[in-house]
């Protein structure tokens, strides 16, 4: 079947114009204001404004190119000041305004090592992550091993011993070349880290020439669902950034690569993915289920997923029928998109989107509120006469006529549609199913 391309936002070009003012600190208001001044003064001719990038802070256009070697080592040292430094840089050059047109944006296929780079500083706090579902683990009892007093699971010195700490400071983006350290204060830096690289890799989604880089490299994609797998314990921004990535790279996500012979980080397989998926369809934030009902429907656009889907289609769509009934937009929006594409697989997915209970009605109230979004009420027109085309479905169709019927003389904007739906319902309804109950015609 002709599966139809959505339109991706965020990534799409646009024709050149000047670009919008930077957002960012207004020049002067530093604490040395005559030194900054001094500064700016020497440097007013070096660069023209078209040839700086960054939100706030300007960075001259040759930047990635002269220092993209120095980006990937500083990512892999594991050195506080170096993995700053380069988080710092790369969020600058990933960054675009909302207006803004920016024609010398940096491929991420063009930096070797780059994405592996970022994705293993995710990798590292994963590896000392809580667990998906905090489990309590045993109490290790230590009677007299090797201690002068011991206790359960603690070891006390004896009150001769001197009990030493190292002082630490805090503020450790001001430290020297330190590594991370194993307590609370280290897991906090490296949570840190891993949320400024996750944001780092959605900005990088955003490009269409990274586009295919990233939906093609098993690592990202298994890194990314894997952060979607921990979302009851794991920070929400790191969660919300793998999401959008994945949203992102959507259309062109082939869970195939699961099992590929790609090299494995992870060991992610294809009914994991969906899980995951899945995970953030049942989530109770408005983001997570509004994007995850979007993922899904973006997932199905490749028949090639369809094998890893369709056993989850139950849960799928009474998810999704439930979202319908929720008194927020976006969330109507989102189940509408997924069911539209759901509703265009094939005659199995139609039958069982017919018979859930409330799909109906609540795409009849959809329409008739109506959705402030005129295409989404279009789409939920297309999914009720897709419904109507299976002559399994007229049974219970049949119930709606009178609604189909209203919605035919009341509404000019969706006359047409449900025109055809009465006409396909009762001109040719077979007589050992149910008799024609209207005279409706075309």
């Amino acid at each position: 079947m002709q599966k139809r391309e959505p339109n991706k936002q965020g990534g799409a070009t646009g024709v050149s114009v000047t670009p919008a003012a930077k957002r960012g600190r207004p020049f002067g208001s530093g604490s040395n204001t005559a030194a900054a001044s001094a500064v700016a003064a020497a440097a007013g001719e070096l660069a023209a404004p078209s040839a700086l990038l960054g939100p706030s802070l300007q960075v001259h256009s040759a930047f990635a190119e002269q220092n993209t070697k120095r980006i990937v080592l500083a990512l892999q040292s594991g050195l506080k000041n170096e993995l700053t430094w380069a988080l710092n840089a790369l969020t600058l050059l990933s960054f675009k305004e909302k207006d803004e047109v920016r024609k010398d944006a940096t491929p991420l296929a063009k930096i070797p090592a780059l994405l592996d780079a970022l994705l293993q500083v995710i990798d590292d706090w994963r590896d000392i992550a809580p667990p998906r579902v905090p489990i309590k683990s045993p109490r290790v009892r230590t009677l007299g091993t090797n201690s002068s007093v011991t206790g359960f699971e603690n070891e006390f010195p004896l009150p001769s011993e001197k009990i030493t700490s190292k002082p630490r400071r805090s503020g450790w983006w001001c430290e020297e070349d330190d590594l991370f350290n194993l307590d609370e204060e280290g897991r906090a830096e490296k949570l840190q880290c891993a949320v400024a690289a996750s944001n780092i890799i959605r900005n990088f989604s955003f490009m269409p020439d990274n586009e295919v880089a990233m939906g093609q490299n098993r690592h990202c994609l298994e890194t990314m669902f894997q952060c979607l797998e921990g979302y009851v314990t794991e920070d929400e921004e790191l969660v919300t950034n793998a999401l959008e990535t994945i949203m992102n790279l959507g259309p062109l996500l082939d869970l195939r690569i699961f099992s590929s012979s790609k090299p494995s980080h992870i060991k992610m397989t294809e009914k994991r993915a969906v899980e995951a998926a899945m995970g953030m369809l049942g989530s109770s934030l408005k983001a997570w289920h509004c994007a995850g009902a979007e993922l899904l429907g973006r997932l199905i656009l490749n028949p090639d997923n369809e094998p890893f889907l369709m056993p989850f289609a139950p849960q799928i769509y009474k998810r999704l029928v439930e979202m319908l009934n929720f008194t927020v937009s976006d969330a109507q929006a989102a189940a509408v998109g997924a069911l539209y594409n759901l509703a265009e697989v094939n005659m199995d997915c139609r039958l069982k989107l017919a018979s859930e209970r409330w799909a109906v009605d609540r795409l009849l109230k959809v329409i008739k509120t109506p959705h402030p979004v005129p295409e989404i009420c279009r789409k939920a027109t297309l999914i009720l006469e897709n419904l109507v085309l299976e002559p399994q479905n007229k049974p219970l169709l049949l119930a709606y006529e009178n609604a189909f019927a209203d919605m035919l003389f009341s509404d000019n904007r969706y006359a047409d549609a449900f025109a055809r739906i009465l006409y396909e319902l009762t001109s040719r309804t077979n007589s050992k199913v149910a008799p024609a109950r209207g005279i409706w015609g075309m």
